[in-house]
């Protein structure tokens, strides 16, 4: 590797230390920071170009490289044979093909041909003049890069016109460039982990690698060296066994390929539906399938094949296949257990065993199933329930004591609420027998022992009557029901007999 050159300001101080002082070529070296060979160079191709101290006024950074380092004459056009680069870049693609096995069969075909490292340097030449930058060969099967699209997809409410903007989900494979789009509602984590799944599925199989975007939905904390994947995308990916390597920040030549998905699908798939109208998320997606399989069979001129040949050729051998059964998607989210040892999530309670009081646990929320994890242990697995403020709680997690309770009468709430009066009574009864266990009603009894504590006795007994017959049966009613009871009006207190009141003849 060629060495790289000083700065100009460096190279005028080295001649200008030279010339003017007295030092050492290691004391200038020094003072330069720079190795004592170097200095030695850089006076040697001084005095080769007769440049002494001061320099000519004229001298610019470019002229003064000239001097110093001037140019070979430049090389003739090659006189031996070589391969078509076109060819050679298409065999790069396959997997297990290298430079080095495409050399040794351009030898065996033209014994005369260069060597391996002019060979090298002729592709690479080839290479950077045909695109412009330096693009690395990609290998049938690896990778997957994936990015939602900057164009979306009006969908109209048919009932009441209101018009919202539906994200496009689009998949590459780059060495065929074969591609996959789907409309979603939105690039939220369920639609962005569901668009991977049925991508591996329309692919027929799963890469080595996935490399997405920076989008909070996929990547927790991006990082240039080890980003962080949220919870339920790294699931995603050890379901599927592959790696998920995200680009840079601000760099999407990481994803080049995704970012020329993107665009053909822009102009090939999203632009002839602009003027049409869609009323569901399933009949733009239904609209999609022809025009992508219209690009994916297009012939790319420069290639002389089309997206989905290349597919057949490089991607659909290479490909691992799929799990027997495809990701279901799950949330998680941090939790602390109760000391009644529930955890809740999305407003339903769900037990633990009674040892992890107090305890952070990770909940697992499928569509069906809610795990809970201590320490990255399955502890509890209930079935997942919509039911707000209701419990879910398995005997097995209760304390020896709870579980007795189980097969007992609740005495103490009985016999409190009977001291209170028989309405209070029923009340409690039906308040025990609501629930699945009887300790889930333990609260809502004590709070309305403590409203019997300070409301009037025969207040409480009437609200108890009254709410057993609606079969309203919570603290909450009872409490409510005691404030309507309070406020409604009382007939008026007679006026006390005294001197000072004036009779009914006094205004005759």
């Amino acid at each position: 590797m060629p060495q790289e050159r000083l700065p100009l300001r460096k190279i005028r101080e080295v001649i200008r230390l030279h010339h003017e002082t007295d030092l050492s070529n290691r004391a200038i070296a020094r003072a330069c920071r720079i190795s004592n060979s170097t200095v030695g160079e850089y006076l040697a191709r001084a005095e080769q170009a007769g440049l002494g101290w001061p320099l000519p006024a004229n001298l610019d950074e470019a002229s003064l490289y000239r001097c110093l380092f001037p140019e070979k004459a430049e090389e003739s056009q090659p006189q031996r044979p070589l391969p078509k680069w076109d060819d050679v870049h298409r065999e790069l693609s396959k997997r297990g093909v290298t430079l080095t096995l495409l050399w040794q069969e351009y030898r065996e075909e033209y014994p005369d041909g260069y060597g391996y490292t002019q060979f090298r340097a002729y592709y690479q030449r080839w290479n950077k003049s045909k695109h412009g930058t330096m693009r690395i060969p990609r290998k049938g099967g690896e990778e997957m890069e994936v990015d939602y699209a900057g164009v979306t997809v009006p969908i109209t409410n048919p009932e009441t016109g209101e018009i919202s903007k539906a994200q496009v989900f689009v998949a590459t494979l780059p060495a065929s460039n074969y591609t996959y789009a789907e409309v979603q509602a939105s690039q939220e984590l369920a639609h962005w982990i569901g668009g991977h799944v049925r991508a591996l599925n329309f692919f027929g199989g799963t890469t080595k690698t996935i490399c997405p975007d920076n989008l909070k939905s996929g990547v927790k904390s991006a990082h240039r060296y080890e980003p962080e994947l949220n919870p339920s995308y790294q699931e995603f990916a050890e379901h599927y066994h592959v790696a998920v390597l995200p680009a840079r920040v601000r760099k999407p030549r990481d994803k080049a390929h995704a970012e020329n998905a993107v665009q053909n699908v822009e102009r090939r798939v999203l632009a002839p539906l602009r003027n049409r109208t869609f009323f569901s998320i399933g009949e733009a997606n239904r609209a999609l399938v022809p025009l992508l399989k219209e690009l994916n069979e297009r012939k790319m001129k420069h290639l002389g094949k089309s997206r989905r040949e290349l597919f057949e050729e490089l991607d659909q051998p290479a490909l691992l296949p799929l799990p027997e059964r495809p990701y279901e998607f799950a949330t998680w989210k941090n939790a602390k257990v109760g000391i009644d040892y529930h955890v809740v999530f999305e407003g339903h309670y769900y037990s633990v065993p009674h040892h992890l009081l107090r305890q952070e646990v990770r909940i697992r929320a499928s569509e069906t199933v809610v795990a809970i994890f201590r320490r990255g242990e399955q502890v509890a697995l209930h079935p997942r329930s919509s039911a707000q403020g209701r419990f879910s709680t398995r005997a097995e997690h209760m304390p020896a004591n709870h579980r007795f309770i189980l097969n007992a009468d609740a005495d103490w709430f009985q016999r409190k609420a009977k001291e209170v009066g028989p309405h209070t009574l029923a009340y409690v009864q039906a308040l025990l027998s609501s629930r699945r266990y009887p300790q889930h009603a333990y609260r809502s009894c004590l709070g309305v022992l403590n409203l019997a504590k300070k409301a009037p006795q025969a207040s409480v007994e009437k609200a108890c009557q009254t709410l057993v017959q609606a079969d309203l049966l919570s603290y909450r009613d009872l409490k409510a029901e005691l404030a309507r009871l309070a406020t409604e009006k009382s007939p008026p207190k007679p006026l006390p007999e005294h001197e000072n009141l004036r009779g009914s003849n006094y205004y005759h």
